[in-house]
């Protein structure tokens, strides 16, 4: 009411109204966090003339892997907060997937302590499939369950085992039917027709996983909520954005899945999807409103209930005050982010959730023996190659000779200590002139040990110094390591500074051009060569998998 002074009052800026996409001139009122007025005439104990700035909601990743950033949650959110992105709904299924239900709660757990608000989804394919080998078990319905009661989860994250939800797998439903009146995010990469259509039936009402314009736009008219994305290495936005429009930017959102520091870096998080959009011809309306309120709408934060007490997404009164300040509505350009009322350069951030911890059960994770040469040598002549598509996660196939100019080896090896020895196959994609070995500890989703190479003995030398780091990425060539970058906290993260991290990638992908890889970002590349829930041939640690008969099938063709 304007009795006393708010804590700060943003005037004369144009605010973003998402709920009929326009901007309008107003004062912004803030008190102890929430947004108590959109009106002329407060006062604030802090006062700042925006002089005609744009002001819109913070974004919201709809969909992220905060372990595939390298980053522990504390160095991530100080690398996401500036570029605008100031809530994110995040999937700890790569931890989990390691350790079990203690990667969960460990996320969980620093929910509670970020600046950067984090909800946690419940990982429903943990293990991703019964084609791949573990370190964290089986999480079966009634640990997602109890997980869930936590304050900070939300949901049940992406369901993988497509073939699972279409053919009635008990324990996949029961998940389902534990979550049911919660969210249910999807993964149906290439799901078309009574198959989605049973999928949707199910419960599950997002999907992240569409490449291309059609299946996009069949999943929305399933009553799908569709999330663009561009990671480091899955780039759909440019082919999805004609859905950008004002008839669908309620049900259309964002998010990043899996983007390395570099890359936010360089480019941006959230914003640079933004950006790009605007770029692209969409209004600055439409790309503000699906980067926040849609996905905000989605999850049900617009809203108070009585697992939700703040409303979040939009700028109106009983809002969350998370928005940002733009310089130049139609750039992108940020001029401020605001955290609950405060300016990002201001928030205290928990310095405890920049470490890693001295917790050996996170830091002694990679279990294996160095194999032998020979048992990374796999069968000659003619074979299935896994082909690898630049800016995607799908991968196409041909059988060829394991000879042929362009074709590496690859292989992969249980990390978990169950003793296996390495599955061997072959991929093309990494370039005609490639002579060395790249390797890394993330391979999507048990994240047992890859490695591609142009001779078993440097994949043996890249293997080898995985093992003794207890994870990571490495660049090895004549025998020597040209590169690494250790990753110890789960063997997917390390709580060094994001600058420190961003040198190492550097420096990785600078070896990795030398030694003749032709692809941009080869270690997310190679890491999602292992996921066997992307079509069409993928190689765990058991063997090649043909996606779409879901089963393994023979390397010599």
């Amino acid at each position: 009411m304007g009795r006393i002074p708010c804590d700060l009052l943003l005037k004369n800026g144009r605010v973003f109204d998402v709920f009929s996409a326009r901007f309008v001139k107003t004062d912004l009122a803030i008190h102890q966090g929430v947004i108590v007025g959109l009106d002329r005439g407060y006062q604030g104990k802090r006062e700042v003339d925006l002089k005609g700035k744009a002001v819109v909601p913070g974004f919201i990743d709809a969909h992220v892997h905060i372990e595939s950033s390298a980053m522990v949650p504390g160095t991530f959110e100080k690398a996401v907060l500036p570029k605008g992105t100031t809530r994110a709904i995040c999937d700890p299924h790569e931890l989990a997937n390691v350790l079990g239900r203690p990667g969960i709660q460990f996320f969980l757990d620093a929910a509670e302590r970020t600046q950067m608000d984090l909800h946690i989804m419940m990982s429903s394919c943990v293990p991703a499939t019964h084609l791949e080998t573990n370190g964290g078990g089986s999480l079966e319905a009634s640990v997602l369950s109890d997980l869930s009661r936590h304050p900070r989860a939300l949901g049940l994250a992406e369901m993988m085992n497509v073939p699972g939800v279409l053919n009635h797998d008990p324990s996949i439903h029961e998940k389902l039917s534990s979550f049911y009146g919660r969210p249910i995010d999807g993964h149906a990469p290439m799901l078309s027709g009574r198959e989605l259509s049973a999928y949707a039936c199910a419960g599950i009402t997002s999907c992240h996983e569409s490449s291309e314009l059609l299946e996009a736009e069949e999943k929305l008219q399933k009553g799908v909520a569709v999330w663009i994305r561009e990671g480091s290495v899955a780039k759909d936005l440019h082919r999805l954005i004609p859905l950008l429009n004002p008839s669908r930017s309620l049900t259309v959102g964002f998010c990043t899945d899996d983007r390395n520091p570099l890359d936010i870096q360089e480019e941006g998080h959230l914003d640079f999807l933004v950006r790009e959009s605007l770029k692209a011809g969409v209004a600055p309306e439409v790309a503000y409103r699906a980067a926040s309120f849609s996905v905000a709408r989605h999850y049900g934060l617009d809203r108070i209930t009585a697992s939700n007490l703040e409303k979040v997404g939009a700028l109106a009164p009983g809002y969350v005050a998370d928005l940002i300040v733009l310089d130049d509505e139609f750039t992108c350009a940020i001029s401020q982010v605001y955290k609950k009322g405060v300016p990002v350069s201001e928030l205290a951030f928990d310095p405890s959730l920049s470490r890693a911890g001295q917790n050996e059960k996170f830091e002694k994770t990679v279990h294996a023996s160095v194999p032998s040469v020979t048992d990374l040598t796999g069968p000659s002549g003619n074979v299935h190659v896994m082909e690898v598509i630049p800016g995607k996660i799908l991968t196409g196939r041909r059988i060829d000779r394991s000879d042929a100019s362009g074709v590496a080896r690859l292989s992969v090896l249980e990390r978990h200590g169950k003793g296996l020895k390495p599955a061997n196959a072959y991929v093309s994609g990494f370039g005609s002139g490639f002579r060395g070995a790249i390797a890394s500890s993330v391979g999507h989703d048990s994240h047992n040990l890859i490695v591609v190479g142009s001779d078993p003995k440097e994949m043996q030398v890249a293997l080898s110094h995985l093992i003794s780091s207890q994870g990571g990425f490495v660049v090895v060539q004549g025998e020597k390591v040209l590169a690494d970058l250790p990753l110890p906290f789960g063997g997917l993260m390390s709580d060094r500074s994001s600058s420190e991290i961003i040198q190492g990638l550097k420096a990785l992908r600078a070896a990795s051009r030398s030694v003749g890889c032709e692809l941009a970002e080869p270690f997310l590349q190679l890491a999602f060569l292992s996921l066997p829930v992307i079509p069409s041939l993928k190689l765990t640690d058991r063997g090649l998998v043909d996606v779409q008969k879901f089963d393994f099938i023979s390397v010599s063709a």
